[in-house]
């Protein structure tokens, strides 16, 4: 590892400073550790092992990078999965898919296309996961879009809705046709607290691979933007379902 010294907003010389590490997109930063149990017990995401220190905001400005890494960040299926267990507040999905290879290599989903009722596994590592941060009173949300007529997988997945709200999840439904007289796009996508979007990547056989992590204010604010549209005109799946099958 090498590193460049950028600079320090010390009359000194001294700390803080920032150094970049060569080569990468990470940056070094040092100064004065932050000690005060009161301001220590604010702090979010920060694991064991890491030290909180104080920097003064001109350092950063004055001596941060000031080129953006433009290249794509791409977590592998474990790292998108471990999203779940660290978001904060809110968890909000885009379903725009015909079908999810996950769900047809399900039990339950055996079940559902022999015309059985699927019984739910109410301790799955998801269902655990979930239900835990519903009960701790973070919100949990999707809308899922489907098509005239739905497909199997949109069919088993309105059957899959109980599932979610018995975790405490809010699950929504709209028509492919109302989904593009909106203008929502093509993408399937998390948005955890409200902050950080997750662009869901799939390979062929509809089975995901990975995600794009999207931190750029003015991008996420795109995407709440949709997901705010998608909320204010999908229908709550039990009323959608009703709706659906008075068509019928």
């Amino acid at each position: 590892m090498r590193l460049r010294f950028n600079g320090t907003g010390s009359g000194g010389g001294s700390c803080p400073a920032v150094h970049e590490i060569v080569g990468t997109n990470d940056v070094v930063v040092h100064g004065p550790r932050l000690t005060d149990p009161s301001a220590l017990a604010q702090l979010q995401h920060i694991d064991d092992d890491e030290i909180p220190i104080v920097v003064p905001r001109n350092t950063l400005i004055d001596f941060g990078p000031k080129e953006r890494d433009t290249a794509p960040r791409i977590l592998d299926p474990k790292e998108f999965s471990r999203m779940f267990e660290n978001f904060q507040h809110s968890a909000w999905h885009l379903e725009m898919r015909t079908r999810y290879a996950v769900d047809e290599a399900t039990d339950t989903y055996r079940q559902f296309v022999r015309g059985e009722k699927p019984a739910w596994d109410m301790d799955s590592p998801w269902a655990r996961t979930i239900s835990a941060k519903t009960r701790g009173g973070a919100y949990v949300g999707r809308v899922r879009i489907v098509d005239d007529p739905p497909t199997e997988g949109q069919r088993y997945l309105l059957a899959h809705a109980e599932h979610n709200a018995d975790l405490g999840e809010d699950v929504r439904n709209m028509w492919r046709a109302d989904a593009e007289r909106v203008h929502l796009p093509d993408e399937d996508f998390w948005i955890f607290d409200s902050h950080i979007v997750a662009l869901c990547l799939w390979g062929d056989n509809d089975d995901l691979t990975g995600a794009e992590l999207i931190s750029e204010p003015a991008r996420v604010n795109q995407y709440n933007r949709l997901r705010d549209i998608a909320l204010h005109y999908a229908t709550p799946y039990r009323e959608f379902v009703a709706q659906m099958n008075a068509m019928q």
